[in-house]
């Protein structure tokens, strides 16, 4: 593991994960979350993506269920880091019970708000993981928010104690490489593609270093898939890994 991330890694405020500058930078942007050409418009781009990617998951773990338009009925789903529940409602629609969690009470607000209007029943939380009574999941996902804790390995601990066993768990994380600083942080933020002060490179966490956190809390990393960008296909899944990447996680 890097020096980077065993730093980031011990980084800590009273045994929390949350960083309070972190919820609070995510929550000045709560109302602006569901806008897709908002300050929030590069999650609404990746979203498709990464939606296909957990749908693929889910029909590998639960081939019973892979035909079925409700592949999660009778499932409690969980999305750690919710934001205002962009990934929270498709989940519903494929049949799950769903539980947000998120560091941000402006978040949980704004999701509160858009999913009763959206005719859905989604439960939504705000505070640490690991503090919270909110049971154990069949699936549990959590995107583009490891970068963003202030203990990761304490983090990936909450994520593995609400995994039921059995369960499926789905991670996405930027990478932390040349090419990522370049285009997601001084790139994407100089050219207003993302708020500023969004991502701190050195918070990035690279597939093995992610593998190796995954292993000391008993959980096993699959293979990696990339998110990638080129003028001919816009963004797409691909074996490029320089980027964001995804991973599924099952208990070892």
């Amino acid at each position: 593991m890097s020096d980077a991330t065993t730093s980031a890694a011990n980084k800590s405020w009273d045994g929390t994960t949350i960083r309070p500058q972190e919820a609070e930078h995510f929550g000045k942007l709560a109302l602006e979350w569901w806008n897709p050409r908002g300050p929030m418009a590069s999650l609404h781009r990746l979203n498709p993506l990464r939606l296909r990617f957990i749908r693929g998951a889910i029909d590998a773990h639960w081939p019973d269920v892979a035909a079925s338009l409700a592949p999660l009925s009778g499932k409690r789903a969980l999305d750690a880091g919710c934001g205002a529940g962009l990934l929270c409602e498709p989940l519903a629609r494929l049949g799950a019970e769903v539980t947000g969690v998120d560091a941000a009470p402006e978040n949980v607000a704004a999701a509160r708000a858009h999913a009763q209007g959206s005719g859905l029943d989604i439960s939504y939380v705000t505070g640490e993981l690991a503090f919270l009574d909110i049971g154990t999941f069949d699936l549990v996902i959590s995107m583009e928010v490891i970068e963003h804790v202030a203990d990761k390995r304490a983090f990936l601990a909450s994520l593995a104690a609400v995994l039921k066993p059995g369960g499926l768990m789905v991670l996405s994380t930027p990478n932390r490489t040349l090419a990522s600083r370049l285009l997601l942080v001084e790139g994407a933020e100089r050219l207003g593609m993302v708020p500023r002060g969004t991502h701190d490179w050195d918070d990035f966490v690279t597939p093995d270093e992610l593998r190796d956190l995954l292993t000391e809390v008993a959980l096993v990393m699959g293979e990696p898939q990339g998110i990638s960008w080129s003028p001919g296909k816009g963004l797409h899944l691909s074996s490029d890994l320089a980027l964001n990447y995804l991973v599924t996680v099952r208990a070892a």
